[in-house]
């Protein structure tokens, strides 16, 4: 691969790791929520770059359907935890995270034409990857709240067909 794994998806891989914090004490509901939350607009934002980046159409349309399901799945995770009452809690993973997000879009952004798709694919394979691990390992099992775990669940299914369309046009941009 000639991209290195993105920093986003190194903080993502720390919840896996056992000398995280988090995956020692396990993160609480209003952590997993904001975690979640996080990796989505993470994932949105990278989208929105590369529909205004790249010219191939392949692309485009894998970043439209980025938005479209990511934006979605927020939407829910919104709704759900105004009906808990819950407000998310920032917290060291979702802000490295972030922070790693912004240093990647930078990145990218000294890109143009084939190297920005090619970089833009693969951060999304690796990304994915690294989301869907912590969603399996750490984020669903610390779930305490049922209708949380369910929604985490359902996002974990459709981010795996993310993956799974990523790889497909990775494969197509080689």
């Amino acid at each position: 691969m000639t991209i290195r794994l993105t920093t986003a998806a190194a903080a993502l891989a720390l919840l896996l790791g056992g000398n995280s914090a988090l995956a020692a004490d396990k993160p609480t509901d209003p952590q997993i929520a904001h975690i979640a939350y996080t990796a989505g607009v993470i994932d949105v934002e990278a989208a929105k770059q590369a529909i205004a980046t790249s010219k191939n159409k392949t692309v485009v349309e894998f970043a439209e359907s980025m938005v479209r399901d990511h934006e979605s799945v927020n939407k829910q995770a919104l709704d759900l935890v105004k009906k808990l009452n819950v407000t998310p809690e920032d917290n060291d993973t979702s802000k490295a995270l972030s922070k790693a997000a912004e240093t990647k879009r930078s990145e990218l952004a000294k890109l143009t034409g084939a190297d920005f798709d090619k970089a833009y694919v693969e951060n999304e394979v690796a990304y994915h990857k690294q989301v869907n691990g912590a969603l399996e390992t750490l984020l669903i099992p610390s779930a305490q709240n049922a209708d949380l775990k369910s929604l985490l669940e359902t996002g974990l299914k459709l981010f795996q067909g993310h993956q799974q369309h990523a790889e497909h046009v990775a494969t197509e941009l080689k």
